[in-house]
């Protein structure tokens, strides 16, 4: 869990400090899919494989929630914190973002794993 804390300080500071068009939606996105991954394995069992496809699934579903304002329909469009989570503009080329944060994960365990066989 501690990864994920600091990956969450890592994803506000992009959020709030950078305001570009290459890191913040897309490394972000990327990153965002990572952080789910990584709250889900500290919280529960699951293996890599159901971790990593329930944190892409997050991330889908949570894309196509913006494709229909969910965060005004919830009554929360005028809240910070949600708009920053749910977010609040649907783009298609996110969904390539978090496949790649997803593939990312699958390389970076893979590697670990590798490793610490050695």
């Amino acid at each position: 869990m501690l990864g994920a804390a600091l990956l969450l300080i890592i994803e506000a500071a992009i959020a709030l400090i950078l305001d570009d068009s290459i890191i913040r939606p897309y490394a972000g996105d990327s990153l965002a899919v990572v952080l789910v991954y990584l709250v889900i394995r500290g919280a529960t069992r699951l293996a890599l494989i159901p971790a990593v496809l329930y944190a892409l699934a997050t991330a889908f579903v949570i894309e196509v929630l913006q494709l229909y304002r969910f965060v005004e329909v919830i009554g929360l469009g005028r809240n910070p914190v949600a708009r920053a989570v749910l977010g609040t503009g649907f783009d298609p080329r996110d969904f390539l973002a978090y496949s790649t944060g997803a593939g990312g994960v699958l390389i970076l365990e893979h590697l670990l794993r590798r490793r610490r066989r050695l």
